[in-house]
């Protein structure tokens, strides 16, 4: 598998070390609820996604879970032919808020060259991951902050905003 490039792991040891004031600063967000917070976040996302390459890096596979819902897991047992159950006995979990996750990381379906097994047919939370470009993103300053220490695009994405950069 490939492995993160140095400057992925200086972005997110940067955001290690910012991210007590980095949520902080979100946590303001999500009460304050600016206006144009959406549009900060999605021309953000925009600009660095036009230049990142995820394949590059999948950290997001290598080590968190997405949620399962009940279509996710309906879909990808019928894409990977085996039956529902066999799916959850076989690489899920139920977390402490009573949801499908996986069972250890790296996700079972990540192969070799970072692409997904079943690309088309992955849950709706890697599909919207890493949420950058969604409305509302007020509602998920606590989410988002976390994300800085997963994906160096969002460790960017947060950085540039924060700082009013926008390069």
């Amino acid at each position: 598998m490939n492995h993160l490039s140095a400057n992925d792991k200086a972005l997110l040891e940067l955001a290690k070390t910012n991210f007590k004031v980095n949520k902080q600063l979100l946590g303001k967000w999500n009460k304050q609820k600016p206006k144009d917070l959406d549009q900060r976040f999605h021309e953000a996302h925009q600009k660095e996604f036009a230049k990142r390459d995820c394949l590059a890096c999948a950290n997001c596979c290598k080590t968190t879970s997405p949620i399962f819902r009940q279509p996710d897991i309906r879909r990808m047992a019928k894409a990977l032919k085996i039956k529902e159950s066999q799916l959850i006995d076989r690489y899920l979990k139920i977390d402490e808020d009573q949801d499908y996750v996986l069972q250890k990381s790296p996700c079972f379906n990540l192969l070799d060259d970072n692409t997904c097994a079943v690309y088309e047919d992955r849950p709706l939370a890697c599909r919207e991951y890493p949420h950058t470009d969604r409305k509302h993103m007020y509602q998920i300053m606590d989410l988002t902050a976390q994300n800085t220490l997963i994906c160096p695009a969002v460790a960017t994405i947060v950085d540039k905003i924060l700082l009013g950069k926008n390069s």
